[in-house]
């Protein structure tokens, strides 16, 4: 097992369909240090690099600029297959003519072990993925879980310095999914090998991650544990990006301590105007979890009116989506499990109501709308 650090990793491209060949960065300036052992997953929307920055990890693709240490080795020039890594693609890459064993075994007799190594390994890893019994299989006869399993025990059995897992689950179904990544989760403390893990899926990401690494167009937007990138997002982005439903972004305008939201009209305490140093005709974006949002009666002051506009019951919970009157915002909503019932009973009914919502202050985040960067509370 091995330590991973990147320094200053850069992999700019060549567009080929402009009329005048230009270069575009895939990804800009990334460096961080993955302590030997732990968990670190890669998020972001498609195209932020997260897959590039694995595969330059792995060897199979050049950083333009950087450099790239596995313990204390610097690999920047040596080739993929001396790295010591083992790499799970998305579509598991299983060799279809051989069978689980052989499979399990290929990479291992290409580095030369001994053969009773090779088995004893086998039954191991066999063993611990629950996929003993179908050693005499191919790939073709095995379902999607399992050879997500086969590839996953072809990388572990290799005993590898560092593990790079690129969207393993992506195509299982839900079920199987929650599964699989339970039983990932246990194996990587059990093998305790350090692992770098791409993903698109914020749940996948706050329930792997030792620590979170999020990427959009080529930049890291924060580096944490899941708790610190969920309640602490340093940006817009990151905050919008994690979280299941996504945080609310509330477009409001600042005026004599009176946050103005379409028809509603918010306090905003003066001790955060004068730290804000707010401007009336100020245009800011307030920022809440949709956990946060609470249905009040009408007359409750500081509060939101909305219009419901869908209902997604979710068994204990009802999410609602409903548009801030005046706006064209839409916010999401969790009704509690002793409110949920009346919207579930009748949610047709439920289509047009009026509701009002008050916001809890003290999970309140502020936004700069043109920069994303947060104001409030202050990053430190």
């Amino acid at each position: 097992m091995s330590s991973v650090k990147l320094e200053q990793i850069s992999r700019k491209f060549i567009d080929v369909a402009a009329l005048q060949q230009q270069r575009f960065t895939g990804i800009d300036d990334i460096s961080f240090e993955i302590p030997d052992g732990e968990f670190w997953v890669l998020v972001g929307p498609s195209g932020c690099g997260k897959s590039t920055l694995l595969r330059i990890i792995a060897g199979l693709e050049t950083a333009t600029s950087g450099d790239i240490y596995i313990g204390d080795r610097l690999v920047n020039q040596v080739p993929a297959r001396q790295r010591d890594v083992a790499m799970v693609f998305q579509n598991y890459a299983l060799y279809p003519h051989m069978t689980v064993a052989e499979n399990l075994s290929f990479g291992m007799q290409m580095r030369g072990i001994n053969k009773s190594i090779i088995q004893q390994r086998i039954q191991d890893v066999a063993k611990s993925l629950k996929i003993d019994t179908l050693l005499d299989r191919k790939p073709k006869q095995l379902s999607g879980g399992q050879q997500q399993r086969v590839a996953l025990g072809r990388a572990i059995a290799r005993s590898p310095q560092v593990f790079l897992l690129d969207e393993p689950l992506s195509n299982l179904d839900a079920g199987l999914r929650e599964n699989t990544r339970s039983e990932l989760k246990q194996l990587h403390q059990q093998v305790g090998i350090t692992t770098i893990y791409v993903t698109h899926d914020c749940v996948e990401a706050m329930t792997l991650a030792d620590r979170i690494v999020v990427l959009d167009r080529g930049y890291i937007q924060q580096i944490g544990t899941p708790n610190e990138i969920y309640h602490h997002p340093t940006n817009q982005m990151v905050a919008t990006f994690i979280g299941t439903p996504p945080m609310n972004i509330i477009p409001a305008i600042y005026h004599d301590r009176i946050w103005n939201i379409g028809d509603s009209k918010i306090s905003c305490s003066s001790e955060l105007a004068t730290q804000l140093q707010l401007r009336n005709g100020q245009g800011l974006n307030l920022g809440i979890r949709p956990e946060y949002l609470t249905i009040v009666p009408n007359s409750t002051p500081d509060t939101l009116s909305l219009t419901v506009q869908t209902l997604e019951t979710l068994g204990r919970e009802t999410l609602l989506k409903a548009q801030i009157n005046g706006t064209s915002t839409d916010l999401n909503l969790l009704a509690p499990p002793s409110t949920s019932g009346q919207f579930n009973d009748l949610p047709d009914k439920m289509l047009g109501k009026q509701l009002t919502i008050q916001l809890a202050s003290e999970w309140l985040f502020i936004f700069d709308p043109s920069t994303g960067r947060r104001l409030f509370p202050p990053n430190t």
